[in-house]
């Protein structure tokens, strides 16, 4: 019986590589290690060489235009100089250094080409003087900022009423009394009452209120607590009614909590003491009390002692 052809199964091995070539393989990714080693190398020392080269030192940094603050005093504050690298220089690093000058509110700083840094800065503005056992400056977000100098040139309402304990051991309390003596200032100059007398004094007192002091004779006016705006509206007419009629206030009342509609006024001057003013429509002004505790002796003087320093 004949069969088919035998089928055999031939397994082929591949044929295994010469000794020379695995040898060379080896020798080329040998090299090829060594080769890229050395770029590594090479970039890193490249790099080195461009960070500590003159070409990327700075050349100069530039502060921009300051009001209060000077160059000089920000770079003496600055932990980056002329000189050092630019590609290396810690920039934030230089902001929180120089956000310590008292003045500056805010700053940022930008490298610039040719190598140099550019600092922008946001000074701040002070809006009062405080007095903390000294008069210091506050600014408009209620910060007390610097001690007030000499050198400073400013000519700005004093706010009193707390000292230096009250601010460091009770600040959350302290610091919304600050804005509210602050929201005054601007609601004051909102009312249009600027022309007609200036603020010297901002007294803050937990019982009786807001008191504030005009000028330099010291007129008192009274504003206790809560309806500022009403209040200085009605201030603005007796203000203007006194004016008018040749006469100056001692002592105005705009903190009638029975009769709030009402203004109670002691004037000083040609028509003497004890005279009221007329407001206007609505004023409801009568005269003040012959005597009210905590008026001024006379400018700078207020409750029996000497007060603090006002418009320096």
């Amino acid at each position: 019986m004949a069969r088919g052809p035998n089928r055999r199964r031939v397994d082929r091995e591949a044929p295994a590589p010469p000794p020379g070539a695995l040898r060379q393989g080896l020798k080329l990714a040998l090299l090829w290690s060594v080769a890229g080693a050395a770029a590594v190398a090479g970039l890193a020392a490249g790099w080195r060489h461009l960070q500590d080269g003159d070409a990327l030192r700075i050349r100069a940094i530039r502060t921009g235009p300051l009001a209060r603050a000077s160059a000089a005093e920000l770079l003496a504050l600055s932990p980056v100089r002329v000189g050092d690298g630019w590609l290396s220089a810690d920039v934030e690093a230089m902001e929180q250094a120089l956000s310590r000058h008292p003045w500056v509110r805010e700053v940022r700083v930008r490298r610039a080409w040719p190598p140099s840094l550019e600092v922008k800065v946001t000074e701040r503005e002070p809006r009062a003087l405080v007095d903390l056992g000294g008069l210091y400056l506050v600014d408009g977000d209620a910060q007390v900022f610097k001690r007030a100098a000499a050198g400073d040139g400013l000519d700005l309402p004093v706010i009193t009423g707390f000292g230096r304990d009250d601010y460091v051991q009770r600040r959350g309390e302290v610091e919304p009394r600050l804005r509210g003596a602050l929201a005054l200032l601007d609601a004051w100059a909102r009312e249009g009452l600027g022309p007609l007398a200036t603020v010297s004094e901002i007294h803050l007192d937990a019982e009786e209120g807001l008191a504030v002091y005009l000028g330099d004779d010291g007129a008192q006016v009274r504003f206790g607590e809560g309806e500022i705006p009403q209040k200085l509206s009605r201030l603005r007419r007796v203000l203007e009614a006194l004016r008018a009629e040749g006469r100056r206030a001692e002592v105005i009342h705009l903190d009638d909590r029975s009769h709030p509609d009402r203004v109670a006024v002691r004037t000083s001057g040609r028509s003497g003491s004890g005279g009221s003013a007329g407001g206007g429509e609505g004023a409801g002004v009568r005269p003040a009390p012959s005597k009210v505790e905590g008026t001024r002796e006379g400018p700078g003087k207020r409750r029996g002692r000497e007060a603090p320093l006002a418009r320096r």
